[in-house]
């Protein structure tokens, strides 16, 4: 890196790129220094509408680019594997979108690159980088709730989405167990650990992904989680943490929290530590300080937290028959 300022690189164009992109104006010493994609024209128009120098009609350019000092990876699921690679084995630093790759032996696989050549790597599970989740686990480990016995977590979207979208595509690992219940497994594991038991159900769509899928963990410490995904639901987005001495409620997007109520002793109080912009810059500032520091890996986001949630995804997806397929990577 150069000075004070981290130069970041955007791989891809769509939807989540485009929101990091507005986040990271928003991050001190933080420039947006090139963007790459597979077709130098969308580069072109996302560069241009970001204000970015540097446009690339492939990500090997990008990768390349001796200006850029870390590279968040942005492309749907099944390409998180071929484009982290990439980037790694050109010595560039990757924050990878979540889930990092499609099951734990491909992360492995990236987790064993990025600590053989000691090329920084994390997953971009922003949850963990919030404020207020971060403030939220600090109320846990203070024993304000006493010990956590019991974890509740929905994350539902209505859709309804067509056959050709890419949720409901096997090759882009669609369903709703990697773009919303990771988001469930992960607060579990940040709160409980890995679990001794799991089990999980879930209704197919005619594809083969999950659109309907409830999930319950059980811990030796007697603890247990429940929880449920959907791309078929309206739901409320909410999470609430159950211990022996009172409970949290997040009543809405518990995965973008802006705070939460704390129950205990028979008061009530509301705890606020709301995110900046969509949230995505908090886990782009831990990233430059992780590499100020010259870390390997994330504190925040260790990458053996992230393959331990993978494997716990690849037991819930056995279970559910669901398999995802490389025919549209």
């Amino acid at each position: 890196m150069t000075g004070a300022t981290t130069r970041w690189g955007i791989l891809s164009t769509g939807g989540i790129a485009n929101a990091f992109a507005e986040d990271l104006a928003l991050v001190p010493r933080a420039e947006l220094a090139a963007v790459g994609s597979r077709r130098v024209r969308t580069a072109k128009a996302f560069a241009a509408k970001h204000g970015i120098p540097r446009a690339y009609g492939s990500w090997a350019e990008l990768a390349a680019d001796p200006d850029v000092d870390v590279i968040y990876v942005a492309t749907p699921h099944s390409a998180h594997l071929p484009a982290t690679r990439l980037c790694l084995n050109a010595g560039k630093p990757v924050l990878c979108e979540k889930p990092l790759t499609l099951d734990r032996p491909s992360s492995a696989e990236l987790v064993a690159l990025a600590r053989e050549r000691r090329v920084f790597l994390m997953e971009a599970m922003w949850t963990r980088t919030l404020p207020a989740f971060r403030r939220m686990r600090e109320t846990i480990d203070a024993g304000v709730i006493g010990e956590v016995t019991a974890l509740h977590a929905d994350f539902g979207i209505a859709g309804p989405f067509p056959p050709q979208h890419r949720v409901r595509a096997p090759g882009l690992g669609g369903g709703a167990l990697l773009d919303l219940g990771v988001y469930c497994v992960t607060l579990a594991h940040a709160l409980l650990g890995m679990p001794q038991r799991i089990q999980a159900l879930a209704t197919l769509t005619p594809e083969g992904v999950d659109e309907n899928t409830a999930i319950q963990l059980a811990y030796n410490s007697g603890a247990v989680a429940t929880m449920h995904c959907g791309i078929v639901n309206d739901g409320p987005v909410s999470a609430t943490i159950v211990g022996t001495r009172g409970h949290i409620v997040v009543p809405r997007d518990f995965y973008r929290m802006d705070g939460f109520t704390v129950v205990s002793g028979g008061r009530s109080e509301q705890v606020e530590a709301p995110r900046r912009g969509n949230g995505l810059g908090h886990e782009a500032e831990h990233v430059m300080a992780c590499l100020a520091a010259g870390r390997g890996e994330s504190d925040l986001v260790p990458l053996d937290t992230t393959l331990e949630v993978m494997g716990i995804l690849d037991e819930i997806r056995a279970q559910i028959g669901v398999v995802y397929s490389d025919k549209d990577v």
